[in-house]
């Protein structure tokens, strides 16, 4: 089993940053981390992954440039670093795990998700 806790969401202004947080615990070895995003009314997309050695990231094409995603040492939290803001990233962000290595957007792939934490960014 492995847990999922995401924070760092929040309101905030287009052009604003926010850094999102997700942190494992349980057993949280061989996980790939990914960051998913899910706007009301819109199905659940794909934001960026990292995997196990943190050396190799993907990203979806909206946030190229404007996000970065990052695991820290203990290989046990990621973090979503969010620029430019705007209002389209509006969403509830949620932080998954699995051990595949492919279909990586794809989140039917996940074995564990966190309750997500919202962003709003205002115009």
């Amino acid at each position: 089993q492995v847990q999922l806790v995401e924070s760092g969401g929040g309101l905030v202004q287009a052009g604003d940053s926010l850094r999102l947080s997700c942190e494992a615990s349980g057993r949280t070895l061989g996980y790939r981390m990914t960051w998913f995003r899910q706007a009301p009314g819109k199905e659940r997309e794909f934001v960026a992954t990292i995997n196990l050695g943190g050396d190799t990231t993907e990203y979806a094409d909206f946030v190229k440039g404007r996000f970065t995603i990052s695991r820290d040492n203990g290989k046990t939290t990621s973090y979503l670093q969010m620029n430019s803001l705007k209002p389209e990233d509006t969403a509830l962000y949620y932080c998954a795990v699995t051990r595949r290595g492919t279909y990586l957007s794809q989140p039917s792939i996940y074995d564990y998700w966190g309750q997500g934490t919202r962003v709003t960014v205002s115009s």
